[in-house]
This record gives C-alpha cells, structure tokens and sequence, in this order.
C-alpha cells in the first residue's frame, strides 16, 4: 500500500528532522517482511497466524507501556528543573538589587576613607621607628662586639667568633637589604662604613681556617677538634652563601664568599707545596731513587690519614679522598715532567719510567691494601702520557747507548792490546783460539735488553734495535782495526809474535757472535737478524780471513818467483816447500772452527792455484824443445799431483779444489799436434769461462812450437765463441793479470845518440 500525497507532506518535516527514526522503522519493517517470509514459506503455516498475531500483539503492549513509563519519569524531572531555575532566577534578582544598595551607601562613606588613609602612613612610619627602637641597642654595640670578636679569635674561640660575626654580619645585611629596597643607595655607603671592621673580621677568621686547613693533615691526627670546627664554619658560610643566591632580589657586599671551594684550593696547595715544590732533585741515579721512595711512603702514609681519619671529619659530599688522590695524581704527573727537564742519566730515566709504570700501580703504593678499594687510580689516566713514555724511552736508549758504545771501546782496545803480548790467546776445551770479546759484548748487550724488558715490550724492542745496531758499528770498527793491525805487521812481521793466532781467534769470536745474536731478543719470533748485519758479520769474517791469506801468500812469494825455470824443471823440491808452508799454515787453521776451517782450506788452495798459474803466465820460460814440453809437463803433473793430494789429506774434497784448473792447462801444453789447439782451447775455456785471449796466447807461447796461423785460428775461435760466467763459478783466471809482452825495437839498448 502506498501513502497518499497528505501523509507525505506530513511525514516529510519529521523525516528531516528525525532522519535516523526513518531508518529504524526501514529496517523494522525489513526485518518484519523477512521474519515473516521465513514463517510463512508454507501454506500449511498460515494455520499458526492467529497464534503468532496474539503474540506479537502482547509484546507490543509491553512495549509501548514501557515507553509511556519512561517518558512520564522524564517529564516530571523537566518540570521539577523548571520549578528550581524559577526559584533561581528570583534569588539572583535580590542580590543584584541587595549589591545595588551597597554601591550607594560606599559611594556615599567615600569621603571618609581619606582619613583612614593618613592613619595607614602613620601606622608604617610607627611599625619601621618600632624595628629602629628595636636594633638600636645592636647597632650601637657594633664596636663592641668587633672587639670582642678579635678577642675570641686570637683565642682560637672559633665559633663563638664565627657566631657573633654572623649576627654583625645578618644586621649589617638586613639594613642594607631595607635601605635597596627603599632606593637609598646613599645611605648606604655610611652603612658599610660603620660596618668596616667585619671586613678585618672575616680575614682575620680566614686566615685562621686557611692555617688549619693548612695541617690538616697533622691535625687530624693530634686534635681534630680544631679542623672540625674550621669545617663547621665553612659549611654555615656555605648555607649563607646558598641562601642569598637563591633569592637572588639583594646580595650583600662580599658574598658569596665560596670558603669551601677555598678550602679545595688551601688542601691542594697544601699538598703540592710539601711534596712537590722543592728545590732542586738529584738528576742522579741514587738521588732520584730516594726522592722517589720518600714520595712513595709519603703519599701512601697521608693518603692512609685521610682515608681512615679526614673523611670522619668533614660532610660526605665532600669527597676528599677523591680529591686527595686526583691532587696527588696530578701533582705527580706535573712533577715527573719537571724532573725529565733536567739531564738524567740512564740510571735516573729507567727508575722514572719503572716508578710511573710499575711502581705507581703496584700493592706499594696507590694499590696498597690499606687504600684499597675506596683508592682507585685507574679513571685519572696514566701517571706518564704514552708521548711522554715514548720520548723518554728514547731519552734512555740513547743513554744506553752512549754507554755501550763507551764499553765497546774499551773492549776493543783491552783487545788488541792483547794481541802484542808474549803469548797465544786462550784457548776453550776443545783448542779452539777465542778471547773474551764475543763474552764481554754479548753479555753487555743482553743486559741492556733485559733490564729494558723489566718496563715494557716497547722499550725491550727499542734497546734491542739499539743493541744491533751498536754491534754492526763494533764490527765495522773492529775490521778497521784490523786493517791497520794488518798494516802494521806488514811493517814489521815480528809484530805482534803470534800474529796469525789472534786473528784464527777472531774468526772464533766473529763465529761466536754470528751464532749469539739470535738470542738477544727473549722473545723468539723477533729474533731476526738484519740483513745489514749479517752483512757486517761477513765483511768482517772476510776481512781476517783475507789477512791470513795474505801471511800464507807472503810467505809462498818467494817460492812462486822461481817459477817456472830450468832448475824447476830438472826436479828441484820447491812445490815441497811450498808443501810445507801450506802444512804449517793448516796446522793454524785447524785452531778455528769447522765452517772457517773449511772456508780457509778452500781459499788457500785457490789462492795456491791462482799464484802457481801466475808464475806460469810470467813469460820467464819458452820450451825450446819437445823435450822441455815433456818436462814442463811431468813437472806439472807431480807438483800439481802433490798439492792435490797435500789439501785431500788436509780435509779438502777434490771437487771443491782450482787445482784441475792445472791440469787442465797441462793438457794444452802437451798436445802433440798444434792444428788441434783450437779444439782443445775451446773445451779449456768452455770450463774456464774467465780465461782471457791473454791468458790463452801466453800459454801458447809457454808451449814454443805454435805458429802465427794456429795462434791467429785459436784467437778467431775464441772470439766466435764468447763466454758467459755460470752462476755460482769460482773464478781463478780473472784475478791472473797477464804481463805485457815487450815490442820488438830497431835500436839496441843503451844510451840514446
């Protein structure tokens, strides 16, 4: 069914004006349609319509009874509102004309009010002559009291002091405070004038306190009562001091006096002034230690005093064992620098270095037990900056190694002294030759390092450096003298006697330090040699073993300078001599150590080939015959044969000998057929590479019977095939200077016309 245009019209305003009513009663409606579609699906349901319309009938009954219930309470508590807003409206309505009444009779009294005014002035003017009245007795015995104040002063009455010169001081403040608040800013300076002695008061009270403060520590041993009264009073000024600042409208003159940060100041100064402020320290060793170890039981005894008996005395939020110990540290610390000033001596820097890095820490001081654990060091920082440690290691070092360097001296002089005396050098327990050189200087050198690993790994490293450094520069000064050793006895061979021992001994000892120096470090994977250093070790080891050959060469010379000759080669016993020297000096070197031993062997046999191939290239001799060429070749055969077997039964291995060299050149002088030299000249200087066209040409002319064409083939052949040294060769030929044949001249000798 549908509604007509009139209940439209009339449904339209209650619509807009209850627009969620119309939505509720849409979906009462929609609810109803699909309750009752989902009821009524079957024809057989309708029977039950009457039942479910009487139901529904009740419930809408209860329902709109309900509503009726509750629109009736709600109207009678509007009309009871509106009752009491009525009641309200004609009470406000009487006050307003009761405040009216009132307006009229103030403005009718206002003339009387001007005399009450004049009452109110006078009033005042009585309240402030009343206080006058009141502090004139106090004002007037202001002397009075200043006199009796420096009475109980210079009886060290302290607080009683302290209390009367708080009452001057509160009345002077208190006039002065009324004279701000009035403008009178001139009264005020006949104030402070008649207030004067507070400002003698308060430093002679001061000076007091500031010297009590001043042996605190020994008054709080003997009588703390005195250093517990001067605390009290700075805390009372303190309070003042707070008090003033937080009203912050007046502050008098001289405040805040700030006597606690004073007293901070007195105690610090107290404490750097006794310890750390004296003259001059001993920049010697022994001097130092005892500066440092009066310090160290110093500072332990009086931080023990405040620990157990100052922080008793004063307020807990002083903190003074903090404070004590952060003075003490800091004072140290500034202390420290000022001694490093002066010119230490190495003993003097390490007893610093050990006292700031060990000692300081240590169970003996700042860790003692009886500080422990209200003492705590370890948030101040280092006693040393690590700058500081790093330069004064260096500082040492040097030191140290002035000191070495000083002691090396000596040893290398005590050294060569030894040399010029009347016997061998000592022996060890197996016959060695050694002195007590490689001793001295190594045990010099491991102490330094091991005095230095007493502070740290740093200074361990740079004493260390220092050492090996210091040893390369011995060993370069130690073959120096050696050098001039050597030139000196070449003066004079009788000079020193046993000349050739000391210098096996050296080689023992340059060995004994070349197998010692690992062992320096502690620490086994910084043990490393330098290679600068091996170096030195090794020039010095070839230096002496280049003097002993140059004794065996001095003593082979006259023996090479018959060589060759005819005597030579009708069998005279020259290489037998020369035997002999070679013995009598291999009998020397078996004085020195295997590895020199064998050094040694091998070089004096080089040097044994070298000289013999030398005095064969001298061009003293040319065979004259096949003949001669089978004796200069059987000669050949048995010197060389004897010197070979000589060094095999002396220990050296045929492979290891320049002797083959010898026959090799054998074997070129006794070809039959000179058109073969260039073949076999090639397969000789294919194993001698260093073999020069020199060298060449003055054997071929040892032989005698070598034409120009052959020579001319031999030299082409060498030239077409040029040698290259192979790594590891030993050369002998290169050190053989060949002499220059003499030129062919059309004049005969004599004088010129």
């Amino acid at each position: 069914m549908g509604m007509s245009a009139e209940d439209e019209r009339a449904a339209s305003p209650r619509d807009e004006e209850w627009p969620e009513a119309e939505k509720a009663e849409k979906l009462a409606r929609g609810a109803a349609l699909k309750w009752a579609s989902g009821v009524f699906y079957r024809p057989e349901k309708l029977e039950g319509l009457g039942h479910y319309r009487s139901r529904e009938t009740q419930r809408n009954s209860s329902i709109q009874s309900r509503l009726k219930s509750t629109v009736q309470s709600y109207l009678e508590g509007v009309s009871a509102g509106l009752e009491q807003l009525r009641s309200a409206a004609q009470e406000v309505q009487s006050v307003c004309q009761d405040l009216g009444a009132a307006r009229w009779a103030l403005l009718d009294s206002a003339d009387h009010f001007q005399g009450l005014q004049q009452m109110r002035a006078l009033v005042e003017k009585h309240v402030q002559l009343a206080s006058v009245v009141q502090v004139l007795p106090q004002i007037f015995s202001v002397q009075e009291v200043f006199s009796h104040t420096l009475q109980l002063l210079h009886g060290q009455r302290l607080l009683e002091a302290h209390a009367e010169l708080m009452m001057v001081e509160h009345l002077r403040d208190d006039i002065l405070s009324q004279l701000h608040l009035r403008g009178l800013s001139s009264a005020q300076t006949t104030v402070l004038s008649y207030f004067s002695g507070l400002q003698q008061l308060n430093e002679t009270l001061a000076k007091q306190l500031w010297d009590i403060v001043g042996s605190s520590l020994r008054l709080v041993r003997e009588d703390p009562v005195l250093f517990v009264t001067a605390v009290r009073i700075i805390e009372r000024e303190e309070k003042i001091d707070d008090t003033l600042l937080l009203e912050a409208t007046f502050l008098p003159p001289g405040r805040p006096k700030g006597w606690r940060q004073k007293f901070y100041h007195v105690l610090q100064d107290t404490i750097t002034g006794a310890r750390f402020r004296a003259a001059h320290v001993d920049a010697e060793g022994p001097g130092l230690a005892r500066h440092l170890a009066a310090l160290q039981k110093d500072i332990v005894s009086e931080l023990r005093v405040v620990k157990d008996l100052m922080v008793q005395c004063v307020p807990a939020h002083y903190n003074i064992l903090s404070v004590c110990t952060t003075t003490y540290h800091q004072a140290l610390t500034s202390h420290l620098q000022e001694i490093l000033r002066e010119d230490l001596d190495k003993q003097g820097l390490f007893l610093l270095l050990e006292w700031a890095l060990h000692v300081y820490h240590s169970p003996e001081m700042m860790g003692h037990p009886d500080l422990l654990p209200e003492v705590d060091v370890s948030a101040l920082g280092p006693l040393m900056s690590p700058e500081l440690v790093d330069l004064t290691e260096r500082r040492y070092v040097v030191k140290v190694k002035a000191s070495v360097l000083e002691w090396m001296q000596r040893t290398l002089e005590v050294e060569f002294k030894e040399w010029f005396r009347e016997e061998e050098p000592e022996t060890d327990h197996q016959g060695f030759f050694q002195s007590a050189l490689p001793v001295i200087v190594m045990q010099m050198l491991n102490e330094n390092i091991q005095v230095a690993s007493l502070i740290n790994d740093s200074l361990q490293q740079k004493v260390y450096n220092m050492a090996l450094e210091e040893l390369e520069a011995f060993l370069g000064r130690l073959r120096e003298a050696l050098v001039q050793c050597g030139k000196e006895h070449q003066q004079d061979r009788a000079v020193p006697k046993y000349y050739v021992s000391y210098l096996l001994a050296m080689l023992n000892n340059n060995l004994a330090l070349s197998n010692s120096v690992s062992s320096l470090h502690p620490n086994t994977a910084h043990r490393e040699v330098p290679a600068s250093l091996r170096a030195a070790l090794d020039r010095m080891q070839k230096k002496a073993c280049q003097l002993l050959l140059e004794e065996l060469l001095l003593d082979l010379q006259p023996l090479c300078l018959q060589l060759p000759s005819r005597k030579w080669l009708s069998g005279s016993q020259l290489v037998g001599s020369m035997c002999e020297v070679i013995d009598k000096y291999a009998k020397h070197f078996s004085r020195v150590r295997k590895p020199v031993f064998t050094l040694l062997l091998m070089e004096s046999e080089l040097l044994v080939a070298s000289q013999y191939l030398r005095a064969l290239m001298q061009r003293k001799m040319v065979c004259k015959s096949e003949e001669e060429r089978g004796q200069l070749c059987d000669r050949l055969l048995q010197d060389t044969t004897q010197l070979r077997e000589l060094f095999c039964g002396l220990g050296l291995d045929q492979s290891q000998q320049s002797l083959e060299a010898v026959f090799a050149l054998r074997e070129l002088i006794c070809l039959k057929d000179p058109a073969l030299l260039s073949l076999e000249v090639l397969g000789f200087i294919t194993k001698y590479p260093d073999a020069s066209d020199e060298h060449i040409s003055t054997l071929l002319d040892l032989r005698g019977d070598v034409s120009k064409e052959v020579r001319h083939v031999v030299l082409e052949m060498m030239a077409q095939h040029p040698q290259v040294l192979p790594e590891g060769y030993r050369p002998i030929f290169s050190t053989i200077l060949v002499p220059v044949p003499e030129l062919p001249f059309c004049l005969r000798k004599g004088k010129c016309a």
